[in-house]
């Protein structure tokens, strides 16, 4: 299963585009044996999950990788730091990537630990590809080395907005954790939804709280038929376990921060038999019967692939096509490849916008996970 995976990851890197020709040469970090990507993520604290899935689908991509023969000549690290979704931890990993001579940033999930890396990163002349965190801000005064293989808060908004024109709800309530990528993604959708002509209650709570009973009374003073919850997996199991024992009735949206079965398990698979979820992709959705998993597998020990370990995927083999594409591992030379290039990844097209962000319509559908508690599809919404 390895090899017949390996040759399929190798033709999508041939799938790679650049409308630019760059001559080869030597750039920071190209010395040694290797090249070292520097991959941030919560490997401690509520969201710890995730650095995991990310870590092994980034190694799956580095070995493919290297097995084919390296990049530029040379074989590729990942080296790993945990943020614990802290901007005081975000910083201080970014700057020990930065001693450890990476060549490029690969990781970042909470878009509140990752928005201190960026000066940090653009200051050593590093590129940041990041994989998972969305928020606008993130991009908002792109100095342009900021790229996000993510769709952005506003991207995943126009999409929850869909979702509530498509099925007629009327009285909506939003409630973000005041964090970067919560606060940024009600701010957008309530943005969109006022200008489409409803009016939004809105709330915010407090990180590693356990009650509340203050937003669930909100929520059905409102006579809510919806509501969007932008924050994180913790919370969230708690606010979904909370509203429906209360007796709330109606469709419950979560951000795709809270993607995860640990919000099943906290609320109780009883109680989400409502909730959904703005995400893009899971590893489920793919099309190529279960090759992936399989491949994931043999790198994490036997542990099944989570959400957002295929962005991970995607970013390391993306760095490695620009790099390709540069001859050089530059940060200058690195981003100029990137504004042209096109791939064709797990996650879909990847290809940038000027600012940065990802083009289309960040690829955001509706999941579910009333079945068994994981995220699978639930509408395209096409």
């Amino acid at each position: 299963m390895k090899n017949s995976w390996t040759r399929k990851a190798l033709a999508l890197g041939a799938a790679v585009s650049v409308a630019l020709t760059l001559s080869a040469c030597g750039g920071s970090g190209d010395s040694g044996e290797t090249y070292k990507l520097g991959l941030i993520a919560p490997f401690s604290g509520s969201e710890n999950m995730f650095g995991d899935y990310m870590k092994n689908a980034a190694v799956l991509a580095a070995n493919e990788i290297n097995e084919a023969g390296g990049v530029l000549g040379k074989q590729i690290e990942i080296v790993t730091e945990d943020d614990a979704c802290d901007a005081t931890q975000g910083a201080a990993a970014a700057q020990k990537l930065v001693s450890a001579g990476v060549v490029a940033s690969v990781g970042g999930y909470c878009s509140g630990a990752t928005l201190p890396t960026l000066p940090i990163f653009y200051e050593a002349k590093i590129p940041e590809l990041i994989s998972v965190a969305n928020s606008d801000n993130l991009i908002k005064d792109n100095t342009g080395n900021v790229w996000l293989l993510d769709g952005t808060g506003t991207q995943q908004a126009a999409t929850a907005l869909k979702w509530v024109q498509q099925n007629g709800f009327t009285n909506l309530v939003v409630i973000d954790d005041k964090t970067d990528y919560s606060a940024n993604l009600a701010t957008k959708f309530v943005e969109a939804a006022t200008a489409a002509g409803f009016t939004v209650t809105t709330d915010s709570l407090t990180p590693k709280e356990s009650d509340f009973s203050a937003q669930v009374n909100k929520i059905k003073s409102a006579n809510a038929d919806f509501f969007y919850f932008t924050g994180y997996v913790q919370e969230a199991g708690l606010l979904v376990k909370q509203a429906v024992e209360a007796g709330y009735t109606g469709s419950i949206l979560l951000g795709d921060g809270s993607v995860d079965s640990k919000v099943a398990e906290i609320a109780g698979l009883e109680n989400c038999q409502n909730v959904y979820a703005t995400y893009t992709k899971t590893p489920d959705m793919l099309d190529d019967g279960g090759a992936f998993a399989a491949a994931y597998k043999e790198v994490s020990g036997g542990t099944d692939p989570g959400p957002y370990s295929i962005h991970s995927y995607d970013t390391v083999k993306v760095w490695a096509a620009a790099a390709e594409a540069a001859g050089s591992v530059e940060m200058d030379k690195i981003n100029e490849a990137l504004k042209t290039l096109t791939y064709e990844g797990l996650t879909g097209t990847v290809h940038f916008e000027a600012d940065g962000s990802r083009t289309g319509e960040g690829g955001f559908v509706i999941v579910s996970n009333k079945d068994d508690g994981v995220f699978k599809l639930f509408d395209a919404l096409t």
